[in-house]
């Protein structure tokens, strides 16, 4: 067998076993805090699921351990990938932007660099040396943001019921609706250059890799 293909299979190799082991840390990361509060009247399941990071973690070990597992290369597939990738890109900048020196219910230092740092990283740089084998266009790219409208969204309309927002820029108590909707333009709009920024790289990363790509 070639030595390039040797090297290749066994980097892929790496890869999984990577991808499985971060997917372990993530998921533990993820159950450490709900199960240790279980039948704390001061912990609310629901406002836990209600967090962005929450959810773009629990994406993020879904793909780690299906790419650890199986790998798929399906169009349908790499595109729920790049989503993800982009949602823990999200999480890693608007926590060190915005939210650093905020509570957001993850006190634990190890569980705060587990889910707003290395996470984002570990799916980032997935992304890139293990890129998607599809082109993926940059308007396909853009609709990933449907996502994070629909969170917006669902907070906003669950916030007054519950008298709870998951971050400060989303309770519109103090800073009123319209300040509110400014700052939604403006995370939007970043977001939006976040998600062409996650494709090029991987793009990149699949020039380097495969050539040409479809």
């Amino acid at each position: 067998m070639d030595a390039a293909v040797v090297t290749d299979l066994r980097g892929q190799r790496i890869v999984r076993v990577l991808r499985a082991v971060f997917a372990v840390y993530g998921l533990i990361a993820l159950l450490w805090i709900p199960v240790r509060n279980a039948g704390s009247p001061d912990f609310s399941p629901a406002n836990y699921l209600s967090y962005f990071t929450i959810e773009s973690n629990i994406l993020a070990v879904v793909v780690l351990l299906i790419g650890a597992v199986r790998d798929p290369q399906s169009r349908g597939w790499q595109l729920f990938r790049g989503a993800t990738t982009l949602y823990m890109v999200i999480t890693g900048i608007v926590y060190a932007v915005l939210l650093a020196q905020v509570d957001v219910m993850l006190q634990d230092a190890w569980i705060n660099t587990a889910l707003h740092r290395l996470l984002p990283l570990v799916l980032l740089v997935d992304w890139v040396i293990a890129p998607s084998r599809v082109r993926i266009t940059d308007a396909r790219c853009l609709s990933w943001l449907v996502f994070p409208v629909v969170y917006g969204v669902y907070s906003l309309i669950r916030g007054p019921i519950v008298d709870w927002y998951p971050y400060p820029f989303l309770d519109p108590r103090e800073q009123g609706y319209l300040q509110l909707a400014v700052t939604a333009v403006v995370l939007l709009l970043a977001m939006a250059l976040m998600a062409l920024a996650v494709n090029a790289v991987g793009r990149l990363g699949a020039r380097r890799r495969y050539g040409e790509v479809r």
